[in-house]
């Protein structure tokens, strides 16, 4: 099974990281780890899968970008748009609890 069709997520999904209690936006999605080797080491100290989606997401309420294994991610429950400098920019509207790019994105 290919591991970008088995991703739970996608680019404008509103997400709440479960161990960090941090709501954000998926902003890019990767099928396997795509990070060092030394970043893995240094900063996935509860060592995560590198063979299964992550993702890129912006943190609610800061200016941060984290990037998240799938596993310590859940659907949030609030459905509401998320603050962070950067959804004008990249996306064109929140609708139904999800982000839609913009078209002109550099993200397309």
């Amino acid at each position: 099974m290919d591991n970008e069709l088995s991703a739970k997520f996608a680019i404008g999904h509103i997400i709440h990281h479960k161990k960090f209690d941090y709501r954000g936006v998926i902003i890019d999605v990767d099928p396997v780890f795509s990070g060092s080797d030394e970043w893995y080491d240094e900063v996935a100290k509860s060592r995560p899968p590198k063979d299964r989606p992550w993702y890129h997401v912006i943190v609610e309420g800061s200016s941060d970008q984290t990037y998240v294994a799938e596993r310590h991610l859940e659907p949030d429950s609030f459905h509401s748009p998320v603050d962070h400098p950067l959804v004008e920019f990249i996306f064109s509207e929140f609708k139904n609890g999800k982000y839609s790019l913009k078209e002109n994105s550099n993200l397309n």
